[in-house]
């Protein structure tokens, strides 16, 4: 499939991301609208990956220490999953990550897709735990940026 993944602009496709979240995570996954919209948002980078027009994935990243990024809230239609989209998602946030300085990336990943994550290069670190009621485990890569 041929998907363009891109930074988005907040006034005007934020809504788009946050629908697409919704989809996944609140109906889908049962997640509280409460603790899936929160205060990074405004901060926070996100991602749309569309599908000629059409939002099909999204996440978003945000500095946690100098050098350090996070990625949050990855979700990609079910539709769209299993055809690549994630990877790709995946790699354009850590293309992204690099040309800002980067040295390392980590993320909270549902322990259902340990194995993708761990494909991309991250290793997990620590004991699982559970967030909005979904056990988690930490994941952290190193980068390197140019």
């Amino acid at each position: 499939m041929n998907y363009r993944i891109e930074p988005v602009d907040k006034q005007k496709h934020l809504s788009d991301a946050l629908a697409l979240r919704y989809e996944v995570f609140v109906k889908e996954q049962e997640v509280p609208l409460s603790l899936e919209v929160d205060e990074w948002e405004e901060t926070a980078v996100h991602f749309l990956a569309w599908e000629q027009e059409r939002p099909v994935g999204t996440a978003r990243l945000r500095w946690i220490n100098d050098g350090i990024g996070k990625v949050e809230r990855v979700a990609v239609l079910s539709s769209h999953r299993g055809t690549g989209l994630g990877r790709a998602l995946m790699e354009a946030i850590e293309q992204y990550a690099i040309a800002q300085g980067a040295s390392q990336l980590k993320l909270h990943a549902q322990t259902r897709v340990l194995g993708f994550y761990r494909k991309l290069g991250y290793s997990s670190q620590g004991e699982p735990f559970f967030d909005a009621g979904i056990e988690h485990m930490e994941m952290k890569k190193p980068i390197l940026s140019p």
